[in-house]
């Protein structure tokens, strides 16, 4: 007997990785924007803190160039190609994830991906990847896993308006 009773042929359905990649990279920047603007008006430590904490994932600690949190070109343009190249990695993630399961197909499918996207993110980045970089422990709080929501909505509505879709 020839038939396939009950059983479903899976197929990998192909993301568009140039829109996933440009959007990961433009939320990337929006979260860039976001955490200098709240940074520079309400943390004490300055609009440099982030980027002193992401360039040791990369140099680690002990070789920052610069105490405390102040500006280093070196430590800020390694913290933002860093920043970016990981954003770019998670909108290839996300679209993926996206194209698998058709969450691409309107606004509002794309933005709760999005943002369950972003919170995921956030969870994994703060609760797990923290414990190989424990400093990232001071990133954690509702300001971080906001942005991260932020990210995560921004990417996937990008994602929807950019990617090309078969005709």
């Amino acid at each position: 007997m020839d038939t396939h009773l009950g059983s479903q042929q899976w197929h990998w359905h192909t993301p568009d990785w140039t829109a996933a990649a440009v959007a990961g990279f433009a939320a990337g920047a929006v979260l860039m924007v976001l955490d200098l603007i709240w940074s520079s008006i309400f943390a004490v430590d300055g609009p440099w803190r982030t980027s002193h904490m992401i360039a040791p994932m990369i140099i680690g600690q002990e070789r920052l160039p610069t105490p405390g949190y102040g500006f280093s070109i070196g430590v800020v343009a390694l913290a933002l190609v860093t920043h970016y190249v990981l954003g770019i990695v998670f909108g290839l993630l996300m679209a993926a994830g996206m194209a698998q399961f058709n969450l691409a197909a309107t606004p509002g499918r794309a933005l709760v991906t999005g943002a369950a996207f972003g919170l995921v993110l956030y969870l994994i980045n703060f609760h797990v990847v923290a414990r190989f970089f424990p400093w990232l422990i001071d990133l954690r709080g509702w300001e971080t896993q906001a942005a991260h929501v932020v990210f995560g909505v921004v990417a996937a509505l990008l994602y929807w308006r950019l990617k090309r879709t078969a005709r």
